[in-house]
């Protein structure tokens, strides 16, 4: 009797039954975590690169168009009143002497569909943005640069084009693989992640 069960657990001990199963139920969800951020990832490195595309495209649309926001001044007004006793004229440059120019303020805004300019910039690069990815995520701003400007004449500032709360969103749930293979929860990886701070500029240009 004892012999036999002797040789019962030897023959048990040597069986490989089931072991193939139980090492891909191990390994498997590993492996769906590896294929899916690689997935995810490679996703979110070409989103990057195609948004600072759009936002070059979006500053070189901007600089020759009209101003995509309200209020941006028409003309460069001269801050001292009487250039003649100065020995200057409309023209001058406004960078020949301190305060020779008003310095307009910065304008900024967000890009919106019912303005002519930023629809048609938005238009133009919207097949480069994430999904999900709206006109409200450019934001514009007009500066003003001394150097580029003279007294009297067409108000030339210096175009800004940002990307403002553009978020990626993953499509794989990469934080419940994360728990699943770890054996944790509340795994934060695979939620959305927010675009860092992208901009270009450029000086307008007037085609007129």
């Amino acid at each position: 009797m004892t012999r036999c069960l002797r040789r019962y657990l030897r023959a048990v001990s040597r069986r490989d039954d089931g072991a193939v199963l139980v090492e891909f139920a191990l390994v498997a969800p590993i492996m769906v975590f590896l294929l899916f951020g690689l997935i995810d990832f490679a996703r979110l490195g070409l989103a990057q690169v195609m948004t600072n595309k759009a936002t070059t495209m979006a500053v070189r649309m901007a600089v020759v168009r009209p101003a995509a926001c309200p209020n941006v001044p028409q003309l460069v007004n001269r801050g001292l009143a009487d250039l003649q006793s100065l020995g200057l004229r409309n023209g001058t440059a406004c960078s020949a002497r301190t305060g020779l120019c008003q310095s307009s303020t910065t304008v900024s805004c967000t890009g919106t569909l019912s303005n002519p300019t930023a629809a048609a910039i938005w238009n133009q690069i919207s097949p480069l943005m994430p999904t999900g990815a709206g006109p409200e995520n450019l934001r514009y701003s007009y500066s003003f640069d001394a150097a580029l400007n003279r007294v009297g004449t067409a108000y030339v500032p210096v175009v800004t084009v940002d990307i403002v709360d553009l978020t990626f969103d993953f499509i794989s749930p990469l934080g419940a693989l994360a728990d699943l293979a770890s054996g944790a929860s509340g795994s934060t990886l695979g939620q959305s992640f927010t675009f860092s701070s992208m901009s270009a500029s450029l000086p307008s240009e007037d085609l007129r």
